[in-house]
């Protein structure tokens, strides 16, 4: 399984009232490092567009000057749809992590219609780290029932 790592030093344009990580910037992180994960796993040729956030928790709050690193994996995938899973490594030593989310995407043609992703792609295997990657299948798996 390959893990894409997306890091990021949270500015004051990225804050809210309280000098922590405002929400809509939480979004914008959390859909780049989405991307480049589904952008990774399925190559140069990807013309990928968001479809459904599926789960976004974020459990701490994320301090102006903080540099986070998000860990993002592809969990699922089907003919022209996949899912990434994406992990806020912890803050501190002893924490957990201070985000998880699960966001989907499909493969487009030019019209922006549905199209399946190469044969060629790699499989899809569990992450081998100790992060949450268990609890966050097992989740997605739940979500997937839900329309």
């Amino acid at each position: 399984m390959s893990i894409t790592y997306s890091h990021r030093l949270i500015l004051p344009i990225d804050s809210n009232h309280y000098g922590t990580l405002y929400a809509g910037s939480l979004l914008r992180i959390a859909l780049e490092a989405g991307y480049a994960t589904a952008w990774k796993h399925v190559g140069p040729h990807a013309n990928l567009v968001l479809r459904r956030v599926l789960n976004l928790e974020c459990d701490r709050p994320v301090p102006i000057g903080t540099v986070i690193e998000i860990r993002g994996a592809v969990l699922h995938r089907t003919q022209a749809y996949l899912i990434t899973g994406l992990i806020g490594a912890p803050l501190q030593a002893e924490q957990p992590p201070w985000m998880e989310a699960l966001l989907g995407f499909v493969q487009v043609d030019e019209s922006g219609r549905p199209q399946p992703f190469p044969n060629n792609l790699p499989d899809i295997d569990l992450p081998e780290s100790a992060d949450n990657w268990p609890q966050m299948i097992e989740r997605m798996q739940k979500l997937l029932r839900i329309r």
